[in-house]
């Protein structure tokens, strides 16, 4: 089964931001941006893709990664 990971956790770790500070900066709760950072949500919505991009300056593909197995 193939599955798309999310790298939120990397992201952040190069940017030097905590997941606190994200959530401040794109009005998302903390707990809804750990389960997409655990690779626990089943969907994203656009406009909230859109928002994380904005703050940590990256392209969707930064933010999510297909992997084949």
């Amino acid at each position: 089964m193939s599955i798309i990971r999310v790298r939120l956790d990397e992201v952040l770790k190069d940017r030097g931001m905590t997941l606190t500070e994200l959530s401040q900066r794109v009005e998302i709760t903390v707990v809804n941006l750990s389960i997409l950072k655990n690779g626990h949500a089943r969907a994203i919505r656009f406009s909230t893709l859109v928002r994380l991009c904005e703050a940590l300056e990256c392209q969707p593909g930064d933010l999510l990664a297909y992997e084949a197995q």
